[in-house]
């Protein structure tokens, strides 16, 4: 007797198939989307696909799926071309095309305007660094040069390596304030442990700085600790900082 086949077969349908089966209507594609409502109103897939480009359907499955695996945008920050260009449906041109949208966001953050950044609160600290800092791989000091009036001259990168006293200078942190004669300044950094509670040797810089700002003239606003989704001000809980 003939070897009967099975009316049920169990197979594993990639998302871009099923997209493939489902085409979405012209109304519908992130592009309309977009061009109608305007890019507020799209979800980060429907960003994340108008940047892969190709087919809607496809390239939306696609985009769902890469955020599912590296675990959102940060994910997509995080991870380099090559683990990005692994993943199916990807490639290398496409995932240079992620990481290059990525890039523009960051450096538009970090442009200088024409009215510089007004340093009002340790927010505006967060808001300047976070995203950048916050994803660092080592630790990284860095100081916020400011003017009289709180704005942002520019920012100095001191140190990368544990930030501990043993290691950080503190003549390294005021030496671009005393080029520029800046009056003020921020220190920052980050803990790529992603737990920005400050630590005893965090306590320990943070004092020593506010001394020699005392002696050099220099006001250090704060120390702000850093990770990828929070902070904590160092002057706000009294660490360091006179009260």
């Amino acid at each position: 007797m003939p070897a009967q086949l099975s009316l049920w077969k169990t197979e594993t349908i990639a998302p871009a198939q099923i997209a493939d089966a489902y085409p979405l209507p012209a109304y519908d594609t992130p592009r309309a989307r977009l061009c109608d409502l305007g890019p507020a109103a799209l979800s980060e897939a429907e960003v994340v696909s108008l940047v892969l480009g190709g087919r809607p359907e496809k390239s939306l499955a696609e985009a769902r799926s890469l955020l599912a695996q590296f675990g959102g945008l940060h994910g997509l920050l995080r991870a380099n071309v090559g683990e990005l260009a692994q993943e199916p449906g990807v490639g290398p041109a496409r995932a240079a095309q992620v990481k290059a949208a990525l890039e523009l966001g960051r450096r538009l953050l970090l442009a200088p305007t024409e009215e510089r950044l007004q340093i009002r609160s340790p927010e505006d600290v967060a808001a300047l660094l976070m995203l950048e800092m916050g994803h660092l791989d080592q630790e990284q000091l860095r100081v916020l040069l400011l003017d009289t009036r709180h704005r942002v001259i520019r920012q100095v990168a001191v140190y990368t390596g544990n930030v501990n006293t043993s290691l950080v200078r503190v003549a390294e942190v005021f030496r671009e304030a005393v080029r520029e004669n800046a009056p003020a300044i921020v220190i920052a950094h980050n803990h790529p442990s992603q737990d920005p509670s400050p630590s005893p040797e965090d306590l320990a810089i943070t004092k020593e700085v506010v001394a020699a700002g005392r002696l050099l003239n220099v006001d250090v606003l704060d120390h702000i600790i850093l990770s990828s989704t929070r902070w904590v001000s160092c002057r706000e809980r009294g660490l360091g900082f006179d009260k």
